[in-house]
Protein backbone atom coordinates (compact mmCIF):
# COMPACT_ATOMS: atom_id res chain seq x y z
CA UNK A 1 0.00 0.00 0.00
CA UNK A 2 1.53 3.87 0.34
CA UNK A 3 4.73 4.68 2.08
CA UNK A 4 4.43 8.47 1.90
CA UNK A 5 2.14 11.06 3.48
CA UNK A 6 1.09 13.37 1.15
CA UNK A 7 0.95 17.39 1.98
CA UNK A 8 -2.63 17.14 0.63
CA UNK A 9 -3.62 15.55 4.16
CA UNK A 10 -1.55 17.83 6.26
CA UNK A 11 -3.64 20.68 4.96
CA UNK A 12 -6.78 18.81 6.11
CA UNK A 13 -5.67 18.86 9.30
CA UNK A 14 -5.62 22.68 9.14
CA UNK A 15 -9.36 22.87 9.54
CA UNK A 16 -9.06 22.51 13.22
CA UNK A 17 -6.61 25.26 13.45
CA UNK A 18 -8.84 27.77 11.58
CA UNK A 19 -12.24 27.03 12.59
CA UNK A 20 -13.30 30.04 13.83
CA UNK A 21 -15.03 30.33 17.53
CA UNK A 22 -18.86 29.95 17.45
CA UNK A 23 -21.92 32.06 18.86
CA UNK A 24 -25.36 32.73 18.08
CA UNK A 25 -25.62 32.81 14.14
CA UNK A 26 -28.53 33.36 11.61
CA UNK A 27 -28.54 32.28 8.18
CA UNK A 28 -31.83 33.55 7.07
CA UNK A 29 -33.18 34.50 3.14
CA UNK A 30 -33.11 30.65 2.00
CA UNK A 31 -35.54 28.56 0.68
CA UNK A 32 -35.14 25.39 2.99
CA UNK A 33 -36.69 22.67 2.97
CA UNK A 34 -36.21 19.73 5.78
CA UNK A 35 -38.03 16.92 7.49
CA UNK A 36 -40.12 17.76 10.42
CA UNK A 37 -40.23 15.75 13.63
CA UNK A 38 -43.73 14.55 12.43
CA UNK A 39 -42.21 13.19 9.00
CA UNK A 40 -43.53 15.68 7.11
CA UNK A 41 -42.57 18.53 4.91
CA UNK A 42 -40.89 21.80 6.41
CA UNK A 43 -40.48 24.79 4.49
CA UNK A 44 -38.25 27.91 6.17
CA UNK A 45 -36.53 30.71 5.39
CA UNK A 46 -33.77 31.54 8.19
CA UNK A 47 -32.02 28.72 10.35
CA UNK A 48 -30.70 30.26 13.42
CA UNK A 49 -28.04 27.69 15.45
CA UNK A 50 -25.84 28.53 19.02
CA UNK A 51 -22.10 28.06 19.71
CA UNK A 52 -22.78 24.27 20.19
CA UNK A 53 -23.26 23.98 16.90
CA UNK A 54 -27.09 23.02 17.56
CA UNK A 55 -30.53 24.46 15.95
CA UNK A 56 -32.20 27.01 17.99
CA UNK A 57 -34.64 27.99 16.06
CA UNK A 58 -36.32 27.10 11.90
CA UNK A 59 -37.65 30.68 10.48
CA UNK A 60 -40.86 30.79 8.44
CA UNK A 61 -41.16 34.09 6.24
CA UNK A 62 -43.04 36.36 8.49
CA UNK A 63 -41.46 35.00 11.40
CA UNK A 64 -39.79 37.61 13.60
CA UNK A 65 -36.03 37.83 13.31
CA UNK A 66 -34.29 37.19 16.33
CA UNK A 67 -31.10 39.34 18.05
CA UNK A 68 -27.77 37.10 17.01
CA UNK A 69 -24.04 37.52 16.93
CA UNK A 70 -24.08 37.00 13.57
CA UNK A 71 -26.22 37.14 10.72
CA UNK A 72 -25.31 35.47 7.46
CA UNK A 73 -27.43 36.14 3.81
CA UNK A 74 -28.53 32.79 2.16
CA UNK A 75 -28.66 34.83 -1.04
CA UNK A 76 -32.08 32.92 -1.90
CA UNK A 77 -29.97 29.37 -2.24
CA UNK A 78 -31.56 26.29 -1.55
CA UNK A 79 -30.54 25.03 1.98
CA UNK A 80 -31.45 21.25 2.86
CA UNK A 81 -29.95 18.68 5.78
CA UNK A 82 -26.75 17.34 5.44
CA UNK A 83 -26.60 14.33 3.38
CA UNK A 84 -26.35 10.71 5.41
CA UNK A 85 -25.63 7.51 3.43
CA UNK A 86 -27.11 4.50 5.37
CA UNK A 87 -24.35 2.18 3.85
CA UNK A 88 -21.14 2.95 3.34
CA UNK A 89 -17.14 1.47 3.46
CA UNK A 90 -15.49 4.67 4.89
CA UNK A 91 -11.99 3.36 4.33
CA UNK A 92 -12.80 1.47 0.93
CA UNK A 93 -13.53 4.67 -0.31
CA UNK A 94 -10.04 6.19 0.34
CA UNK A 95 -7.91 3.53 -0.46
CA UNK A 96 -9.86 3.41 -3.56
CA UNK A 97 -9.32 6.95 -4.33
CA UNK A 98 -5.27 6.39 -3.82
CA UNK A 99 -5.19 3.05 -5.80
CA UNK A 100 -6.03 1.58 -9.23
CA UNK A 101 -9.13 2.60 -10.43
CA UNK A 102 -11.60 0.34 -12.71
CA UNK A 103 -15.20 0.95 -12.52
CA UNK A 104 -15.34 3.22 -15.39
CA UNK A 105 -14.21 0.33 -18.20
CA UNK A 106 -16.27 -0.75 -20.45
CA UNK A 107 -14.20 -3.75 -21.78
CA UNK A 108 -11.62 -6.51 -20.62
CA UNK A 109 -9.39 -4.95 -23.69
CA UNK A 110 -9.69 -1.03 -21.71
CA UNK A 111 -8.87 -2.82 -18.04
CA UNK A 112 -5.78 -4.50 -18.89
CA UNK A 113 -4.45 -1.58 -20.89
CA UNK A 114 -5.55 0.39 -17.71
CA UNK A 115 -3.75 -2.05 -15.22
CA UNK A 116 -1.05 -2.07 -16.94
CA UNK A 117 -0.31 1.98 -17.51
CA UNK A 118 -0.88 2.18 -13.46
CA UNK A 119 1.88 -0.07 -13.09
CA UNK A 120 4.11 1.46 -15.59
CA UNK A 121 3.46 4.67 -13.72
CA UNK A 122 3.75 3.12 -10.47
CA UNK A 123 7.10 0.63 -10.74
CA UNK A 124 7.92 1.15 -6.78
CA UNK A 125 4.75 -0.59 -5.61
CA UNK A 126 5.51 -3.94 -4.69
CA UNK A 127 2.07 -4.82 -5.46
CA UNK A 128 -0.93 -3.34 -7.83
CA UNK A 129 -3.63 -3.39 -6.16
CA UNK A 130 -7.03 -1.67 -7.04
CA UNK A 131 -10.95 -2.59 -7.42
CA UNK A 132 -13.96 -1.56 -9.65
CA UNK A 133 -13.81 -4.05 -12.25
CA UNK A 134 -17.12 -5.75 -13.43
CA UNK A 135 -17.01 -8.77 -16.29
CA UNK A 136 -20.99 -7.86 -16.75
CA UNK A 137 -20.19 -4.61 -17.17
CA UNK A 138 -17.53 -5.45 -20.06
CA UNK A 139 -20.06 -8.04 -21.86
CA UNK A 140 -17.67 -10.61 -20.87
CA UNK A 141 -20.05 -13.20 -20.45
CA UNK A 142 -16.95 -15.00 -17.30
CA UNK A 143 -14.80 -14.20 -15.25
CA UNK A 144 -11.33 -12.80 -16.26
CA UNK A 145 -8.47 -14.87 -15.76
CA UNK A 146 -4.83 -14.92 -13.86
CA UNK A 147 -3.19 -15.55 -17.74
CA UNK A 148 -4.90 -12.19 -19.18
CA UNK A 149 -3.30 -10.19 -15.65
CA UNK A 150 -0.08 -12.13 -16.47
CA UNK A 151 0.25 -10.77 -20.30
CA UNK A 152 0.06 -7.11 -18.78
CA UNK A 153 1.29 -7.42 -15.07
CA UNK A 154 4.16 -10.37 -14.28
CA UNK A 155 6.90 -9.34 -12.05
CA UNK A 156 4.57 -8.11 -9.12
CA UNK A 157 1.53 -9.47 -7.59
CA UNK A 158 -1.81 -8.12 -8.97
CA UNK A 159 -4.85 -7.86 -6.65
CA UNK A 160 -7.87 -6.33 -8.11
CA UNK A 161 -11.08 -6.29 -6.36
CA UNK A 162 -14.84 -6.50 -8.24
CA UNK A 163 -16.94 -3.55 -8.47
CA UNK A 164 -19.49 -4.73 -5.89
CA UNK A 165 -16.63 -6.59 -2.91
CA UNK A 166 -17.90 -9.67 -3.16
CA UNK A 167 -14.68 -11.38 -5.65
CA UNK A 168 -10.98 -10.41 -6.36
CA UNK A 169 -9.08 -11.38 -9.50
CA UNK A 170 -5.62 -11.73 -9.20
CA UNK A 171 -2.50 -12.47 -11.63
CA UNK A 172 -0.32 -15.94 -11.08
CA UNK A 173 1.79 -14.09 -8.99
CA UNK A 174 -0.62 -12.73 -6.56
CA UNK A 175 -1.68 -16.80 -6.38
CA UNK A 176 1.53 -18.44 -6.15
CA UNK A 177 2.56 -15.73 -3.35
CA UNK A 178 -0.33 -16.62 -1.32
CA UNK A 179 0.79 -20.42 -1.84
CA UNK A 180 -3.13 -21.47 -3.30
CA UNK A 181 -2.68 -24.26 -6.02
CA UNK A 182 -5.12 -27.03 -7.28
CA UNK A 183 -5.15 -28.56 -4.49
CA UNK A 184 -6.46 -26.03 -2.12
CA UNK A 185 -9.90 -26.21 -1.39
CA UNK A 186 -12.65 -24.12 -1.52
CA UNK A 187 -13.86 -22.07 1.77
CA UNK A 188 -16.89 -22.19 3.88
CA UNK A 189 -19.05 -19.38 1.71
CA UNK A 190 -16.41 -18.62 -0.73
CA UNK A 191 -15.55 -20.39 -4.39
CA UNK A 192 -11.93 -20.53 -6.18
CA UNK A 193 -12.98 -20.36 -9.63
CA UNK A 194 -11.22 -22.93 -11.59
CA UNK A 195 -9.87 -24.05 -15.24
CA UNK A 196 -10.47 -27.07 -16.60
CA UNK A 197 -7.37 -29.16 -14.84
CA UNK A 198 -9.03 -27.42 -11.39
CA UNK A 199 -5.98 -24.87 -10.77
CA UNK A 200 -7.21 -21.88 -9.76
CA UNK A 201 -8.25 -19.76 -13.00
CA UNK A 202 -7.69 -16.17 -11.31
CA UNK A 203 -10.93 -15.24 -9.50
CA UNK A 204 -11.78 -16.00 -5.73
CA UNK A 205 -15.43 -15.32 -4.36
CA UNK A 206 -16.22 -14.09 -1.50
CA UNK A 207 -14.56 -15.57 1.86
CA UNK A 208 -12.21 -17.17 -0.78
CA UNK A 209 -10.84 -13.77 -1.28
CA UNK A 210 -8.85 -13.69 2.31
CA UNK A 211 -6.77 -17.10 0.32
CA UNK A 212 -4.62 -14.06 -1.06
CA UNK A 213 -5.50 -11.07 0.38
CA UNK A 214 -4.03 -12.30 3.92
CA UNK A 215 -0.46 -12.29 1.85
CA UNK A 216 -1.45 -8.37 0.98
CA UNK A 217 0.79 -6.19 2.56
CA UNK A 218 -1.65 -4.07 5.10
CA UNK A 219 -1.39 -0.63 4.97
CA UNK A 220 0.52 2.14 7.78
CA UNK A 221 -1.33 3.98 10.22
CA UNK A 222 -0.27 7.09 8.09
CA UNK A 223 -1.14 5.32 5.21
CA UNK A 224 -4.65 5.02 6.84
CA UNK A 225 -4.69 8.65 7.65
CA UNK A 226 -3.95 10.20 4.30
CA UNK A 227 -6.90 7.50 2.95
CA UNK A 228 -9.63 8.63 5.68
CA UNK A 229 -9.10 12.37 4.54
CA UNK A 230 -9.52 11.47 0.97
CA UNK A 231 -12.74 9.46 1.66
CA UNK A 232 -13.88 12.65 3.89
CA UNK A 233 -13.21 14.67 0.87
CA UNK A 234 -14.96 12.48 -0.71
CA UNK A 235 -17.73 12.43 1.03
CA UNK A 236 -18.10 15.90 1.63
CA UNK A 237 -17.65 16.80 -1.88
CA UNK A 238 -21.22 15.37 -2.55
CA UNK A 239 -23.33 17.05 0.13
CA UNK A 240 -22.54 13.68 2.75
CA UNK A 241 -22.10 15.07 6.10
CA UNK A 242 -23.15 11.53 8.11
CA UNK A 243 -22.22 7.98 7.30
CA UNK A 244 -23.51 4.44 8.08
CA UNK A 245 -19.58 2.83 8.34
CA UNK A 246 -20.57 -1.16 7.48
CA UNK A 247 -17.92 -3.38 8.86
CA UNK A 248 -15.74 -0.93 11.21
CA UNK A 249 -12.55 -2.71 11.82
CA UNK A 250 -10.54 -2.45 14.54
CA UNK A 251 -7.36 -0.82 12.34
CA UNK A 252 -10.76 1.50 11.03
CA UNK A 253 -11.70 2.17 14.64
CA UNK A 254 -8.38 3.62 15.84
CA UNK A 255 -8.00 6.01 12.36
CA UNK A 256 -11.04 7.39 13.40
CA UNK A 257 -10.36 8.28 16.84
CA UNK A 258 -7.17 9.34 15.47
CA UNK A 259 -8.89 11.85 13.45
CA UNK A 260 -11.54 12.97 16.22
CA UNK A 261 -9.04 13.64 18.94
CA UNK A 262 -6.58 15.67 16.48
CA UNK A 263 -9.90 17.46 15.39
CA UNK A 264 -9.81 16.02 12.12
CA UNK A 265 -12.69 14.08 12.18
CA UNK A 266 -15.17 15.99 10.09
CA UNK A 267 -17.90 13.24 8.96
CA UNK A 268 -20.40 11.78 11.52
CA UNK A 269 -19.91 8.04 12.12
CA UNK A 270 -22.51 5.75 13.00
CA UNK A 271 -19.80 2.33 13.02
CA UNK A 272 -20.97 -1.12 12.65
CA UNK A 273 -18.22 -3.58 13.29
CA UNK A 274 -17.06 -6.11 11.17
CA UNK A 275 -16.61 -8.69 13.92
CA UNK A 276 -17.72 -9.67 17.72
CA UNK A 277 -13.87 -9.37 18.59
CA UNK A 278 -14.17 -5.62 17.40
CA UNK A 279 -17.16 -5.02 18.94
CA UNK A 280 -15.96 -6.08 22.54
CA UNK A 281 -12.83 -4.77 21.96
CA UNK A 282 -14.30 -1.11 20.82
CA UNK A 283 -17.88 -1.03 23.23
CA UNK A 284 -17.13 -3.56 25.46
CA UNK A 285 -20.65 -4.41 27.40
CA UNK A 286 -22.93 -1.92 25.34
CA UNK A 287 -22.80 0.55 22.51
CA UNK A 288 -20.36 3.50 23.07
CA UNK A 289 -21.44 6.77 23.60
CA UNK A 290 -21.20 9.57 21.27
CA UNK A 291 -17.91 10.97 21.15
CA UNK A 292 -16.44 14.38 19.85
CA UNK A 293 -19.92 16.31 19.70
CA UNK A 294 -21.92 13.48 17.90
CA UNK A 295 -19.92 12.22 15.37
CA UNK A 296 -18.49 9.14 16.27
CA UNK A 297 -20.25 5.97 17.94
CA UNK A 298 -20.27 2.40 17.80
CA UNK A 299 -23.80 0.86 18.08
CA UNK A 300 -23.89 -2.63 16.34
CA UNK A 301 -22.62 -5.21 14.34
CA UNK A 302 -22.32 -5.99 10.46
CA UNK A 303 -23.18 -9.92 9.79
CA UNK A 304 -22.64 -10.90 6.29
CA UNK A 305 -25.64 -13.62 5.66
CA UNK A 306 -24.86 -14.32 1.69
CA UNK A 307 -22.87 -12.98 -0.88
CA UNK A 308 -24.15 -10.57 -4.01
CA UNK A 309 -25.25 -11.12 -7.64
CA UNK A 310 -22.97 -10.29 -9.91
CA UNK A 311 -20.43 -13.14 -8.66
CA UNK A 312 -23.70 -15.25 -8.05
CA UNK A 313 -23.17 -15.21 -4.59
CA UNK A 314 -26.91 -14.05 -3.48
CA UNK A 315 -28.53 -17.10 -1.75
CA UNK A 316 -31.73 -17.70 -3.84
CA UNK A 317 -34.61 -19.94 -2.90
CA UNK A 318 -34.54 -21.04 -6.93
CA UNK A 319 -31.46 -21.87 -9.23
CA UNK A 320 -30.12 -19.00 -11.13
CA UNK A 321 -31.75 -19.28 -14.17
CA UNK A 322 -27.97 -18.40 -16.26
CA UNK A 323 -25.81 -20.89 -14.07
CA UNK A 324 -28.03 -24.49 -13.64
CA UNK A 325 -27.94 -25.57 -9.99
CA UNK A 326 -26.34 -22.76 -8.43
CA UNK A 327 -28.17 -21.16 -5.76
CA UNK A 328 -25.41 -18.83 -4.32
CA UNK A 329 -23.36 -18.90 -1.26
CA UNK A 330 -25.06 -19.49 2.03
CA UNK A 331 -22.71 -18.00 4.56
CA UNK A 332 -24.40 -18.86 7.87
CA UNK A 333 -26.80 -22.11 8.75
CA UNK A 334 -30.32 -20.50 10.91
CA UNK A 335 -29.12 -21.53 14.13
CA UNK A 336 -25.26 -19.83 13.24
CA UNK A 337 -27.22 -16.46 12.15
CA UNK A 338 -29.68 -16.43 15.13
CA UNK A 339 -26.80 -17.09 17.56
CA UNK A 340 -24.92 -14.33 15.99
CA UNK A 341 -27.98 -12.06 16.63
CA UNK A 342 -29.26 -13.10 19.67
CA UNK A 343 -25.16 -12.57 21.06
CA UNK A 344 -25.69 -8.76 19.70
CA UNK A 345 -29.11 -8.32 21.39
CA UNK A 346 -28.37 -9.20 24.63
CA UNK A 347 -25.97 -6.01 25.20
CA UNK A 348 -28.22 -4.14 22.99
CA UNK A 349 -25.96 -3.87 20.19
CA UNK A 350 -28.02 -3.47 16.58
CA UNK A 351 -27.95 -5.66 13.93
CA UNK A 352 -27.15 -5.04 10.70
CA UNK A 353 -27.48 -8.02 8.08
CA UNK A 354 -26.42 -8.39 4.64
CA UNK A 355 -29.17 -9.88 2.66
CA UNK A 356 -29.20 -9.97 -0.98
CA UNK A 357 -30.72 -13.10 -2.14
CA UNK A 358 -34.16 -14.08 -1.48
CA UNK A 359 -33.41 -17.01 0.98
CA UNK A 360 -31.40 -14.57 2.90
CA UNK A 361 -33.68 -12.33 3.37
CA UNK A 362 -36.56 -14.95 3.79
CA UNK A 363 -33.75 -16.60 6.58
CA UNK A 364 -33.18 -13.30 8.26
CA UNK A 365 -36.91 -12.15 8.44
CA UNK A 366 -37.57 -15.40 10.18
CA UNK A 367 -34.98 -15.08 12.65
CA UNK A 368 -36.05 -11.52 13.34
CA UNK A 369 -39.40 -12.71 14.38
CA UNK A 370 -38.18 -15.60 16.31
CA UNK A 371 -35.73 -13.17 18.50
CA UNK A 372 -38.57 -10.46 18.81
CA UNK A 373 -40.31 -12.30 21.25
CA UNK A 374 -37.06 -12.47 23.35
CA UNK A 375 -35.65 -9.35 22.45
CA UNK A 376 -38.14 -6.77 23.35
CA UNK A 377 -37.76 -2.97 22.85
CA UNK A 378 -36.50 -0.45 20.14
CA UNK A 379 -34.23 -2.92 18.30
CA UNK A 380 -34.36 -1.40 15.16
CA UNK A 381 -33.04 -4.90 13.15
CA UNK A 382 -31.46 -3.70 10.26
CA UNK A 383 -31.29 -5.16 7.14
CA UNK A 384 -28.71 -4.41 4.27
CA UNK A 385 -29.43 -4.57 0.83
CA UNK A 386 -32.71 -6.71 1.20
CA UNK A 387 -32.40 -6.41 -3.13
CA UNK A 388 -34.18 -9.90 -3.71
CA UNK A 389 -37.66 -10.66 -1.66
CA UNK A 390 -39.88 -12.97 -2.61
CA UNK A 391 -43.44 -11.00 -2.56
CA UNK A 392 -44.55 -13.51 -0.01
CA UNK A 393 -42.27 -11.93 2.43
CA UNK A 394 -42.37 -8.37 1.83
CA UNK A 395 -45.39 -8.29 4.55
CA UNK A 396 -42.82 -9.13 7.20
CA UNK A 397 -40.93 -6.45 6.25
CA UNK A 398 -43.71 -4.16 7.88
CA UNK A 399 -42.99 -5.49 11.59
CA UNK A 400 -40.79 -5.99 14.09
CA UNK A 401 -39.15 -2.16 13.64
CA UNK A 402 -37.36 -3.79 10.97
CA UNK A 403 -35.31 -0.83 8.77
CA UNK A 404 -34.62 -1.97 5.20
CA UNK A 405 -31.22 -0.56 4.52
CA UNK A 406 -31.13 -0.30 0.45
CA UNK A 407 -29.21 1.77 -2.39
CA UNK A 408 -31.35 2.77 -5.32
CA UNK A 409 -28.00 3.22 -7.31
CA UNK A 410 -28.29 -1.01 -7.36
CA UNK A 411 -31.36 -1.22 -9.10
CA UNK A 412 -30.02 1.02 -11.55
CA UNK A 413 -26.69 -0.72 -12.18
CA UNK A 414 -27.68 -3.99 -11.84
CA UNK A 415 -31.16 -4.37 -13.46
CA UNK A 416 -29.83 -6.12 -16.53
CA UNK A 417 -27.59 -8.18 -14.81
CA UNK A 418 -30.64 -9.14 -11.90
CA UNK A 419 -32.47 -9.98 -15.26
CA UNK A 420 -30.20 -12.28 -16.20
CA UNK A 421 -29.30 -13.80 -12.87
CA UNK A 422 -32.93 -14.31 -11.95
CA UNK A 423 -34.98 -14.65 -15.46
CA UNK A 424 -38.31 -12.66 -16.52
CA UNK A 425 -40.22 -14.36 -13.96
CA UNK A 426 -38.93 -13.44 -10.50
CA UNK A 427 -38.36 -9.77 -10.88
CA UNK A 428 -41.32 -8.64 -8.47
CA UNK A 429 -39.93 -8.17 -5.57
CA UNK A 430 -36.38 -6.76 -6.97
CA UNK A 431 -35.52 -3.61 -5.19
CA UNK A 432 -38.74 -3.40 -4.00
CA UNK A 433 -38.74 0.19 -2.40
CA UNK A 434 -42.19 1.72 -2.52
CA UNK A 435 -43.37 -2.22 -1.21
CA UNK A 436 -41.42 -1.72 1.72
CA UNK A 437 -43.18 1.40 1.93
CA UNK A 438 -46.77 0.37 1.15
CA UNK A 439 -46.63 -2.88 3.92
CA UNK A 440 -44.92 -0.22 7.10
CA UNK A 441 -41.56 -1.08 6.75
CA UNK A 442 -39.27 1.80 6.66
CA UNK A 443 -35.99 2.53 4.50
CA UNK A 444 -33.19 4.03 5.04
CA UNK A 445 -30.93 4.66 1.72
CA UNK A 446 -27.60 4.88 0.87
CA UNK A 447 -24.40 3.67 -1.58
CA UNK A 448 -22.93 0.92 -0.77
CA UNK A 449 -19.81 3.50 -1.81
CA UNK A 450 -17.49 2.83 -3.09
CA UNK A 451 -19.38 -0.11 -5.12
CA UNK A 452 -21.67 2.66 -6.21
CA UNK A 453 -20.98 6.28 -5.85
CA UNK A 454 -21.47 8.17 -2.76
CA UNK A 455 -23.41 10.68 -4.65
CA UNK A 456 -26.97 10.86 -2.88
CA UNK A 457 -28.18 13.40 -5.64
CA UNK A 458 -28.04 10.62 -8.36
CA UNK A 459 -29.42 8.05 -5.01
CA UNK A 460 -32.44 10.25 -4.70
CA UNK A 461 -32.88 10.81 -8.77
CA UNK A 462 -33.35 6.60 -8.91
CA UNK A 463 -35.51 6.41 -5.96
CA UNK A 464 -37.76 8.71 -7.39
CA UNK A 465 -37.14 7.48 -11.20
CA UNK A 466 -36.28 4.09 -11.45
CA UNK A 467 -33.81 5.19 -14.14
CA UNK A 468 -30.19 5.41 -14.67
CA UNK A 469 -28.25 8.62 -15.91
CA UNK A 470 -28.95 7.78 -19.59
CA UNK A 471 -32.69 8.12 -18.18
CA UNK A 472 -32.92 4.46 -19.09
CA UNK A 473 -35.16 2.49 -19.26
CA UNK A 474 -37.92 5.25 -20.75
CA UNK A 475 -40.73 4.90 -17.85
CA UNK A 476 -38.65 3.55 -15.31
CA UNK A 477 -37.87 -0.49 -14.67
CA UNK A 478 -40.57 -1.80 -12.42
CA UNK A 479 -41.83 1.97 -12.19
CA UNK A 480 -44.41 0.44 -9.41
CA UNK A 481 -41.68 0.68 -6.91
CA UNK A 482 -40.87 3.99 -6.86
CA UNK A 483 -40.63 6.46 -3.57
CA UNK A 484 -41.81 10.41 -3.52
CA UNK A 485 -39.61 12.74 -3.61
CA UNK A 486 -40.39 13.14 0.35
CA UNK A 487 -39.46 9.52 0.75
CA UNK A 488 -36.17 9.43 -1.42
CA UNK A 489 -35.15 13.10 1.36
CA UNK A 490 -36.35 11.23 4.04
CA UNK A 491 -34.25 8.31 3.07
CA UNK A 492 -30.98 9.89 2.92
CA UNK A 493 -31.38 12.16 6.14
CA UNK A 494 -34.00 11.96 8.72
CA UNK A 495 -34.48 7.85 8.34
CA UNK A 496 -31.37 7.44 7.39
CA UNK A 497 -30.43 9.01 11.27
CA UNK A 498 -33.27 7.30 12.63
CA UNK A 499 -31.65 3.74 11.35
CA UNK A 500 -28.53 4.53 13.35
CA UNK A 501 -30.16 5.90 16.45
CA UNK A 502 -28.98 9.07 15.29
CA UNK A 503 -32.47 10.93 15.98
CA UNK A 504 -32.51 13.99 18.17
CA UNK A 505 -29.19 14.07 17.02
CA UNK A 506 -28.53 15.09 13.40
CA UNK A 507 -30.70 14.04 10.27
CA UNK A 508 -32.99 17.06 10.21
CA UNK A 509 -32.80 20.89 10.84
CA UNK A 510 -35.01 21.14 13.74
CA UNK A 511 -34.72 22.45 17.18
CA UNK A 512 -32.12 20.54 19.40
CA UNK A 513 -30.43 18.54 16.61
CA UNK A 514 -27.54 19.40 15.31
CA UNK A 515 -27.10 22.43 12.38
CA UNK A 516 -25.77 19.94 9.80
CA UNK A 517 -27.12 21.46 6.23
CA UNK A 518 -26.29 22.11 2.78
CA UNK A 519 -26.43 25.13 0.44
CA UNK A 520 -27.56 23.65 -3.02
CA UNK A 521 -27.96 24.76 -6.56
CA UNK A 522 -31.85 23.32 -6.69
CA UNK A 523 -34.92 21.97 -5.03
CA UNK A 524 -34.69 18.37 -4.76
CA UNK A 525 -38.64 18.15 -3.96
CA UNK A 526 -39.61 20.26 -7.58
CA UNK A 527 -36.69 19.49 -9.52
CA UNK A 528 -36.59 16.61 -12.22
CA UNK A 529 -34.39 13.49 -12.13
CA UNK A 530 -32.21 14.58 -14.66
CA UNK A 531 -31.72 18.05 -12.79
CA UNK A 532 -31.39 16.39 -9.05
CA UNK A 533 -28.41 14.25 -10.56
CA UNK A 534 -26.67 17.42 -11.57
CA UNK A 535 -27.29 19.09 -8.40
CA UNK A 536 -24.05 21.58 -7.55
CA UNK A 537 -23.29 21.26 -3.77
CA UNK A 538 -22.28 24.79 -2.58
CA UNK A 539 -21.80 24.48 0.88
CA UNK A 540 -21.26 22.22 3.34
CA UNK A 541 -21.87 23.00 7.03
CA UNK A 542 -21.82 20.34 10.06
CA UNK A 543 -21.90 21.18 13.02
CA UNK A 544 -22.56 25.09 12.58
CA UNK A 545 -19.17 25.23 10.99
CA UNK A 546 -18.81 25.89 7.07
CA UNK A 547 -16.41 22.73 6.18
CA UNK A 548 -16.40 23.04 2.31
CA UNK A 549 -16.98 25.76 -0.38
CA UNK A 550 -16.23 29.56 -0.24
Amino acid sequence: MLRTVSAAFAATSLFALTAPALADTLIDNVDGVTIDGEGKVLRFTGLVFDEDGKVVQVLARGDKRPQVDYRLDGEGRVMIPGMIDAHVHVMDIGFGALTLDLSDTTSLEEALAKIKAFADENPGRPWILGRGWNQEKWGLGRFPTAAELDAVVADRPVWLERADNHANWGNTLAITTAGVTAKTADPTGGVIIRDAKGAPAGVFVDSAKQLVGKVVPPPRPEDRDLAFARAQDVLLAKGVTAVADMGTGMADWGTYRRAGDSGRLRVRIMAYANSFETLELVAGPEPTGWLYEDKLRMGGIKIYLDGALGSRGASLKEPYADQAGAKGLAFLTPAQLRNLMSRAALDNFQTAVHAIGDAANADVLAAISELSDSYEGDRRWRIEHAQIIDPADIPQLGQHGIIASMQPLHQTSDRTMAEARLGPDRLDGAYPWRSVVNVGGRLAFGSDAPVEPADPFAGLAAAISRTDASGQPFGGWFPQQTVSREQALAGFTSDAAFAGFAEGRFGRLIPGERADFLLVDRDPLLASPDEIRATQVQEVWIGGVKVRGE
